[in-house]
């Protein structure tokens, strides 16, 4: 076939191997996520860290669990089927992190991991790494950090850990995904993405972001069952562009849109169980421009489907990326081998 062929949509998952991926991510296309802040407080402070930047952290710590009961249960109504919950840290909060369960049971929860949440909470915990302990100290002001949430979350399927790369912990990588591999643990990747009118050392250049790419790829091979990742994740999240240039975000805050998607639906509430959709966003007071997040990601690539239904390849580089968000968010969702083992270049829009 030339590489010119157009393809109809039927001809790409024609491939038993792609058809079966796609049906396996396309039973998740229900998830309508919002997110909540559940504390104005935290047990340490992180350079570059989005909570304490913006309004949001003066706002009221509303702690009334039939507040929240009543909150999620008018969210269950308007059609949110899965949450997440962070803020500064919600493991300080863990009863309403347990209303927020018991009425919406699919969700995730963001944390510092120093605090374990109780099992009952049967959320994916994703558990913060910014290098290993020595940096951590440094940057983050806690000692020991890798070595209290690996004993933390032992032997806890809910876990996954959140390496974030920056340009000084790029190699650090190696030591922290082979201790979390020899202790049965696993791992996925976030990249620094700048606060709003943030101008210190930990904003990515061309350089660092060429790096990671590098060392992202050498770890998702050497660590095959240890690293939730693809090659497309590298490809999307180590970009000279952020993921708004690349694909056009589509959280209210960048999206004027409100008639479907997450220009409908996706809201993030405050500490007061208020919202602005003028700030909505995954991570509210991210520089736009320099985001690369991966919980933006989730909902930004995995919007653009059609974008990437161009061609078996394509597809199969964005069925690897769904797989892998779904693996990484999803309690008990199992990611697959990926299917494409090439760099694709995110495509650009239709013309």
């Amino acid at each position: 076939m030339s590489a010119e062929q157009h393809y109809k949509f039927s001809d790409i998952i024609a491939d038993p191997i792609i058809r079966e991926r796609w049906e396996k991510v396309r039973r998740y296309f229900f998830l309508r996520e919002s997110t909540y802040d559940m504390s104005n407080r935290c047990n340490i402070r992180c350079e570059g860290c989005y909570y304490f930047v913006g309004e949001k952290q003066f706002a009221e710590e509303n702690t009334s669990e039939s507040a929240w009961r009543q909150l999620l249960e008018s969210e269950k109504k308007r059609g949110i089927t899965f949450v997440v919950l962070a803020g500064a840290e919600p493991s300080l909060v863990p009863r309403l992190c347990a209303v927020c369960h018991e009425v919406i049971p699919l969700g995730a929860i963001a944390t510092n991991g120093l605090k374990q949440l109780p099992r009952e909470i049967d959320y994916r915990v994703h558990i913060s790494v910014w290098g290993n302990d020595q940096t951590s100290l440094a940057t983050r002001k806690a000692p020991d950090m890798l070595l209290r949430q690996m004993a933390n979350y032992k032997d806890d399927p809910r876990a996954v850990f959140v390496y974030t790369f920056t340009p000084y912990n790029i190699d650090e990588v190696r030591q922290v995904t082979k201790t979390l591999a020899d202790n049965g643990q696993q791992i996925t990747f976030n990249m620094f993405s700048a606060p709003v009118g943030y101008d210190g050392p930990l904003r990515h250049t061309s350089q660092s972001l060429r790096r990671t790419a590098v060392i992202m790829g050498e770890m998702l091979a050497e660590y095959p069952q240890t690293v939730l990742f693809s090659p497309y994740n590298i490809a999307a999240h180590t970009s000279e562009k952020g993921l708004h240039d690349l694909f056009s975000c589509t959280y209210p805050r960048m999206n004027a849109a409100t008639d479907i998607g997450l220009g409908r639906s996706f809201r993030q509430y405050r500490t007061d169980l208020q919202w602005n959709r003028d700030a909505a966003c995954c991570v509210p007071d991210t520089d736009c421009r320099d985001c690369r997040h991966y919980a933006a990601g989730s909902a930004v690539v995995t919007a653009r489907m059609y974008r990437h239904a161009t061609d078996p390849v394509t597809f199969s580089s964005w069925l690897d990326y769904a797989d892998t968000y779904l693996a990484v968010w999803v309690r008990g969702y199992a990611k697959g081998p990926n299917l494409c083992a090439a760099m694709i270049n995110p495509p650009l829009p239709y013309s």
